[in-house]
């Protein structure tokens, strides 16, 4: 599956002022978001969860071809099994999860799987990272703009509370698209800002190129 500008956002824009020894990236892909903050970090393990097998090989094959194999771990396994297995907890939780909707469904059964909210619920989601995260550890997500509101909902819940977030438009003149947000388990001032990617086709702010520049070959 090709690259997507979600993931590249996600990526680039999340915090690592805390130098996280541990990174969690759940619902990899193709491993993308782990590279991205490889890339960008020291943490010592970075471990990630993809449950289709095409991805997770694909994922398994990107990481031992990079520079942080020795970094890097792809499990092959639900977000539900991990949970359960694994005692351990993370500084950093990312994801990019599927969040489409039954009206987006296609004729592509895999690409499906990897999109849509029924592949991996957004309770399920916030429940497991809460159970994941380390109790001074940060848990960031990229989602639609219309679910933002409800997904802070859901995380105040298990008492995961917003600290940074970035709207997202395509250009100046588009409706808002994309949240993403940074939850801790503690509470305060939320840091808000918002991006715009293009002026026309093609054409990227310089506010997009600053934020994503090291991770693009032409820009």
């Amino acid at each position: 599956m090709k690259i997507g500008t979600d993931s590249v956002l996600l990526g680039a824009w999340t915090s690592l002022k805390e130098k996280p020894f541990s990174i969690l990236d759940i619902g990899a892909g193709t491993g993308v978001l782990s590279l991205m903050l490889a890339q960008r970090s020291h943490a010592e393990l970075i471990d990630a969860i993809e449950l289709d097998e095409n991805a997770y090989e694909q994922c398994v094959d990107n990481f031992e071809n990079s520079s942080w194999s020795d970094r890097l771990f792809c499990y092959h396994a639900s977000l539900e099994e991990f949970t359960d297995e694994i005692e351990d907890t993370y500084n950093l939780i990312i994801s990019n999860p599927p969040f489409y909707s039954e009206d987006y469904k296609t004729e592509n059964n895999q690409r499906d799987m990897a999109r849509f909210t029924n592949a991996l619920p957004f309770n399920h989601l916030i429940e497991s990272t809460s159970k994941l995260l380390s109790e001074n550890g940060v848990f960031s997500v990229i989602i639609p703009f219309k679910e933002e509101q409800h997904f802070i909902g859901l995380a105040s819940k298990f008492k995961l509370f917003p600290n940074r977030i970035l709207q997202v438009k395509g250009s100046l003149t588009s409706e808002l698209k994309r949240s993403l947000i940074e939850f801790s388990f503690s509470k305060s001032e939320i840091e808000r800002n918002e991006l715009i990617i293009e002026t026309s086709r093609h054409q990227y702010t310089a506010d997009y190129i600053n934020l994503t520049k090291d991770f693009y070959l032409k820009m």
